[in-house]
């Protein structure tokens, strides 16, 4: 199945992987996280083809998971630059799990080579996945799938 079949599935997870399920995409979301939202910045971090960020950036903003804002330092043309929108920022969680899974299960020989922690304290970040009532659910817990007719 491609990715625009995948799109018009009936699952949450198939029409998101349409979206954001390439490696070159999360990790240019990735970067944007980090900071870096301007094309060489990206390009340069990444060591990506050109021609492939903009394909991802392309679908990003179709997407409505980036904006492209237009910038202009001293003297340049005017340039863009790549801001998350809401939808993107709530990827964010996404990211960090992944971050967590690989720290976890693809470390690496000398380990993680990242931290993140909270600016305001210093702590390490952890993702955690509660219910509705704010129970912390283990990743052993059975949970159930409820079908809403949508």
């Amino acid at each position: 199945m491609d990715r625009k079949a995948l799109g018009s599935v009936r699952c949450s997870v198939a029409r998101t992987a349409a979206v954001v399920g390439d490696a070159w995409t999360m990790l240019v979301l990735r970067d944007i996280f980090r900071g870096r939202r301007r094309f060489d910045d990206l390009a340069e971090s990444l060591g990506i083809a050109r021609n492939v960020l903009t394909n991802r950036l392309t679908t990003l903003i179709d997407e409505e998971i980036v904006v492209r804002v237009p910038y202009r330092e001293g003297g340049s043309r005017e340039r863009h630059e790549y801001q998350l929108t809401e939808a993107g920022r709530d990827l964010r969680p996404v990211i960090q799990a992944m971050l967590a899974w690989g720290d976890t299960h693809r470390p690496g020989p000398g380990g993680p080579p990242v931290r993140v922690e909270h600016d305001g304290c210093g702590e390490p970040v952890r993702v955690e996945l509660r219910c509705a009532a704010d129970h912390l659910i283990t990743r052993d817990e059975p949970l159930r799938s409820v079908h809403t007719g949508a």
